[in-house]
This record gives structure tokens, sequence and C-alpha cells, in this order.
């Protein structure tokens, strides 16, 4: 059921107030991701200190992308462990779900790591006769590792019930993902690592990657403004214009 309330003219949802009092671990690991961007599309591993999330270290993990809409873990705290029973260094974060739910998380992966976007997901663990149902909140959010690329994530779970007996396993009740923004397109980087904004977003070009008459029925499409390719320098010659980004509205 999804919550609302007015505020000022605006409808205001609450659903995430709600998620962050019942899992303050996750909102909080949310809040440090946020704190180390600070602006940026997204801040590198190198930046993570454990100390700026001591009190939620055994909610908290690291993943590693092995393969498309694949991943790993490389470090995680106790509260994983306990999950399954085990250690669960090195082993695929698709491993803590059911067969049937893998195929989304693989989904989730590939938007963590390729547009790139945080995710959200509210997982159930069914109950037993010696089991009490789980329900639990994971937050993922990308990482660049040491060349530049996102093949890291930061991530955290908690679990609200008792595991009572391990393993225990979770189905996706719900997905959120959402792309993440910043107005500093020369973030964005290929999988190659070179910075390109077009890359992750066909519909941003440079003026010298647009031919000229070129009509095209996207958003947001480019074009040159006639006349504005070739400027005078001050020797007389011409120069080519610096790149520069102009929105057309769609016809």
């Amino acid at each position: 059921m999804k919550i609302e309330y007015v505020k000022d003219g605006n409808v205001i949802s609450i659903d995430s107030a709600r998620t962050g009092m019942k899992y303050p671990a996750v909102s909080q690991a949310e809040a440090y991701w946020e704190g180390l961007r600070n602006g940026r599309v997204m801040p590198s591993r190198s930046d993570v200190d454990p100390r700026g999330i001591s009190n939620i270290l055994e909610q908290s993990f690291i993943l590693e992308k092995i393969a498309p809409g694949m991943a790993k873990i490389r470090l995680a705290g106790q509260a994983m462990n306990d999950i399954l029973g085990m250690e669960m260094r090195g082993m695929p974060i698709t491993s803590l779900l059911l067969p049937e739910a893998r195929g989304d998380m693989r989904i989730a992966l590939e938007r963590l790591f390729d547009s790139p976007a945080t995710v959200h997901l509210t997982l159930k663990s069914a109950g037993g006769f010696t089991r009490s149902a789980l329900d639990a909140q994971m937050f993922l959010a990308p990482l660049r590792d040491d060349q530049g690329r996102t093949t890291r994530a930061l991530g955290a779970i908690q679990i609200k019930g008792n595991i009572d007996r391990a393993p225990r396993r979770f189905n996706i009740s719900k997905m959120d993902v959402k792309e993440i923004l910043t107005n500093d397109v020369s973030e964005f980087r290929d999988k190659s690592g070179s910075s390109d904004p077009q890359t992750k977003h066909p519909y941003l070009q440079r003026d010298d990657m647009v031919k000229k008459n070129t009509r095209a029925n996207i958003p947001g499409y480019l074009e040159h403004t006639e006349g504005s390719d070739l400027r005078q320098n001050r020797h007389g010659g011409q120069k080519r214009a610096q790149p520069h980004l102009r929105v057309v509205e769609p016809e």
C-alpha cells in the first residue's frame, strides 16, 4: 500500500520515511553513500571507510561485479553470514535468494552497474514449523574500482524477525531501482573507462558528434546551430568551437 500526504500543495510519499524507521541500518548505509558521492555519479571503493559505518558493519557488505547481472560478495558483515549460517565471502549475492527470485536479482544487478542506479529490495522469507517468517530490506549502490570502472557496490541488509535455523533464503516482493542523476555529464564513463556522456545517455550528444541537417524523433535531440561550428581566432584564422550542449524541444 502506498501512503502519501500533502505538504505545501505537493503530494509526498512517506514510504521511504517508514522504511527508515523500520530498517535504520539500511537508511544509514544509503545516507553514507550519498555523503561520499557528494554530487558525483558515485564514489570510489577507496572512499569507503569502515569507521564511517562502524555501527552498521554487521549489516554491511561489498559486492564485486564478475559478469553482466552477476556479483560476488567480497566483504560481508556477520548479519549476512548468519542468514545462511556460513561465511559468505566469495559467494554470489544470489545465494541469499530462492531460485525463482534470482532472475529478478540479475536484472537489479545489471541496472545497478550499467545504468548506474541504486537498488532497494524488499525481501520475504516464508516461515515453517520451526521457523518464523522474516522480512528484510536490502540496499545496493554502485562504486568505482581503482581503474574508474563501475564494478563494486556498497550494500546493506537488515532483517526483522528471528532467523531461528539457518539457512534462510528470500523472495523479492518489491524492487525499487533509481537511476543516478547528476549535472556533471563528464562523470559518465563507458565500459572501457573513457569519459563520454553519450555512452549511458544517448539523448545527450556533443555538437561535434551530430551531423548537420540530421533529424531524429527522440526527446532532447541535439543539433548544430547554423554557423556555430567555426569561430575566428585572434590571428584571423578559423578554429573549431568548443563542444557544448543545446537541448532542442521535440516537435
